[in-house]
């Protein structure tokens, strides 16, 4: 962090830093949320030609390496390689990354800078709230979830925020899926039986092949996931059968150090399903969904030993809100 005087008026000093941000937002989409955190913080903008005081401005430098030209924002940002309070902070976290137009790096923008102010750099730092969630300190994590609960869209997430390999159930090449939707009782064995070895496979291979550039794995399902589904749609005999083979291929498959299970009411689950518009999910019914709720809740009290976490996420919005996302990875930590 670097203190400044005032530029382009006469006023109180600057405190200015750089950050590095990893987004899922378009452009647009983050100018509007910067304008939207300026506001919060009580940042009043006018139609006031000139530079004022003001309690924040944030500005956007670089995206990538995009170029975009539009009537309310311009990036790079036009004047970065004129302004030194930005390109020492800048330098400091990105001192080789080239600018798109300029085609120079932000080292030598700064070493060619014509600016004479020099900010002022303070023993103060910021901090990244992230350094409080440690979640590498698990190994394997597995989430879980009824039918549209947001279990994939979760693990993605927080692989992408925390460095974690992502282990993602393979569903959608099931030819046997489709088919059970029609007709559930005709269909019912060979889909379990088809995903019993799909899941198999997919966790031998993808927990036993350590990544060393990750720092944990997550994953949107667990192996108990067969049995509950199995035990809702198969016959007493089939699941007998079921169950024995479950546990000789499971024998040696790691289990998670932390299970986490997402709870979604039945009328949010509806909606998520609808939402994200599978055909083969259309006639899903609202019985069904509160059976396989209920299994996931007996299994979950049968491994009481093992660290489970059940979380009710029903009024969150942890996709597009991120304040339901950050409370909702400290239950997770806590």
């Amino acid at each position: 962090m670097y203190k400044t005087k005032s530029w382009g008026f006469d006023g109180a000093d600057f405190l200015n830093c750089a950050v590095s941000v990893n987004t899922h937002l378009d452009c647009q989409k983050l100018l509007a949320t910067c304008l939207s955190i300026e506001k919060k913080l009580g940042r009043a903008r006018s139609n006031k030609k000139g530079y004022s005081d003001r309690p924040i401005d944030i500005d956007i430098l670089f995206f990538d390496a995009e170029v975009i030209n539009e009537l309310n924002l311009t990036v790079p940002h036009p004047h970065l390689q004129d302004r030194n309070f930005v390109l020492h902070p800048l330098h400091d976290i990105a001192s080789a990354v080239e600018h798109p137009i300029l085609k120079k790096t932000i080292s030598t923008l700064l070493a060619e800078s014509l600016d004479e102010g020099i900010p002022e750099k303070i023993q103060r730092w910021l901090k990244n709230p992230q350094q409080e969630l440690n979640l590498s300190r698990y190994n394997y994590i597995a989430i879980e979830g009824n039918i549209g609960a947001g279990k994939t869209t979760l693990a993605t997430m927080i692989s992408e925020d925390f460095n974690a390999k992502l282990i993602l159930e393979r569903f959608k090449d099931n030819p046997f899926l489709p088919k059970f939707y029609e007709d559930q009782s005709r269909y019912a064995f060979p889909l379990e039986m088809s995903f019993l070895a799909d899941r198999y496979q997919q966790l031998l291979d993808d927990i036993g092949q350590y990544d060393l550039f990750k720092d944990f794995m997550i994953a949107d399902y667990d192996s108990q996931k067969s049995l509950i589904f199995a035990k809702v749609t198969l016959s007493e005999d089939e699941y007998s059968l079921y169950k024995k083979l479950h546990s000789i291929m499971y024998k040696e498959i790691a289990k998670p150090d932390l299970y986490i299970y997402l709870y979604q009411n039945t009328e949010r689950l509806l909606e998520n399903i609808k939402k994200r518009g599978r055909a083969y999910e259309k006639d899903i019914s609202e019985n069904y969904l509160v059976d396989i709720n209920q299994g996931y809740l007996n299994m979950i009290k049968n491994r009481r030993q093992e660290n489970i976490k059940i979380l009710d996420i029903s009024e969150m919005d942890f996709v597009d809100n991120r304040v339901d996302y950050s409370n909702l990875l400290k239950q997770i930590i806590t």
